[in-house]
């Protein structure tokens, strides 16, 4: 019989089940380094790209730590947008399902876009541990709803997104309530100096978890870029969308206009297509999460917003309108798919002003195969660069020919031409050298 490799942790009976239940068998390398850490009850830092594993890292060891006993709020965790406190929130009830009655953990999730009042009337009760938004739980503490004084662990997940959305201020505030001996976990993909501040306020010499990716993007994944070449990028999008044919595919806007302008397009044609952004209501956003997740759609037309903190199963392919300012993103957009050892297909849509951000993507590492949609049907193209190399060799070549022609002392009529010629012949024959080798 196979051992399992979360057993070296001594997790009680009910996580030990939950993790035979999930199909865990070995710790991903954020779960190996930040499990024992947070057991220990010291603060760290992790830091991590999406898909690795880092709810589990701090959910496991934080549910063996709470005591059931104590009807008291004993762990905090924050999350940037309702839809990734709601997935943290249900990771955390697969755990608690296997608990004993006489031992049963209490979770709660606390986000906007919930009745309020009817909160506040069942928070009678304290639960165990919290997960919400900022906003919220802070509404919840000033209401003398939420008591989080007794807490000793505060969670923040996707710290550089909560940065990013304005939430770090009311993260503030919820430590600020909580005991001066607190242990904090933080979690995120960057670092941003901006972030630096509120984590050496709240946190002395924490341990510093960083993994690196291995490879910046899934092996398994495909990359294509489509020269859109003053073409109707909404119908490059159309036409591509209908070749792939795909299981889920997410299209990515760089704003909330521009993808209701490229849904608004697709249904007009139509693709029954979902959209997800932050100009959604609260109920729009949890009925549009439901439909996509009960294979309702079979495209969506999304921000990003959804490449961070939003876990969308099965996408096949990835689309990308236009190239993220933050080239950070693209990582995050194309880590959607090619998941759990499948396959996938980011293609980007690009015009001539993306040449300097798709260089330093692939300084980075990503390699583009260059298509196009021909006739009803994608056609590999040759290098996006490699115009670029044979002007190179081109330039070169002249000055080469121009080095091996010796300017007389005294010219004579005609000189001009006569160096024209020669360069000529010289060009042709490095040419004919260039081709043989």
């Amino acid at each position: 019989m196979k051992v399992n490799q979360f057993d070296r942790y001594k997790f009680q009976p009910f996580i030990i089940n939950s993790i035979n239940k999930l199909g865990f068998n070995e710790p991903t390398e954020i779960q190996e380094r930040m499990i024992p850490l947070v057991l220990k009850g010291e603060s760290a830092i992790g830091q991590s790209q999406t898909g690795t594993g880092k709810t589990h890292a701090y959910v496991l060891p934080i549910l063996e730590r709470i005591d059931p006993s104590r009807k008291e709020v004993q762990a905090v965790i924050c999350a940037p947008t309702r839809e990734l406190g709601s997935q943290i929130y249900h990771q955390i009830l697969k755990v608690i399902e296997h608990c004993s009655p006489e031992n049963a953990i209490m979770a709660r999730c606390y986000i906007g876009g919930t009745d309020k009042q009817r909160t506040i009337e069942k928070l009678k009760v304290q639960p165990h541990i919290i997960v919400g938004t900022p906003g919220r739980i802070k509404d919840l503490m000033n209401e003398k709803a939420l008591f989080i004084h007794t807490a000793k662990v505060l969670v923040v997940d996707e710290a550089d997104m909560m940065l990013d959305m304005g939430f770090i201020e009311e993260v503030d505030q919820v430590a600020a309530k909580m005991p001066t001996d607190l242990q904090m976990l933080v979690f995120s993909a960057t670092i941003p100096d901006k972030l630096k501040p509120f984590l050496k306020k709240y946190m002395e010499n924490p341990k510093f978890v960083h993994i690196e990716s291995k490879n910046i993007a899934a092996e398994n994944l495909e990359h294509l870029l489509l020269p859109s070449r003053h073409r109707n990028k909404k119908a490059l999008v159309f036409d591509s969308l209908v070749q792939f044919n795909p299981y889920l595919a997410i299209v990515f806007t760089n704003t909330k206009k521009m993808a209701d302008s490229v849904a608004d397009y697709l249904i007009e044609k139509g693709l029954k297509t979902g959209r997800v952004h932050g100009d959604l209501n609260p109920r729009e956003r949890k009925r549009m999460m439901k439909q996509i997740q009960d294979l309702e759609y079979q495209y969506i037309v999304a921000t990003d917003l959804a490449a961070r903190g939003i876990d969308i199963e099965g996408v096949s392919h990835i689309i990308n309108y236009e190239l993220p300012t933050d080239l950070d993103f693209y990582i995050h957009r194309v880590g959607r798919t090619a998941r759990a050892g499948n396959s996938g297909i980011a293609l980007t849509i690009y015009e001539a002003s993306d040449e300097d951000a798709l260089n330093r993507l692939e300084k980075m590492g990503i390699e583009f195969k260059q298509v196009d949609i021909k006739q009803d049907k994608f056609v590999e193209l040759e290098a996006r660069n490699k115009r670029k190399t044979r002007k190179k060799q081109e330039d070169d070549t002249d000055k080469l020919a121009k080095s091996m022609i010796k300017k007389p002392q005294k010219v004579k009529p005609g000189y001009k031409k006569k160096m024209q010629f020669e360069m000529d012949q010289i060009k042709k024959r490095q040419r004919r050298l260039n081709r043989g080798k």
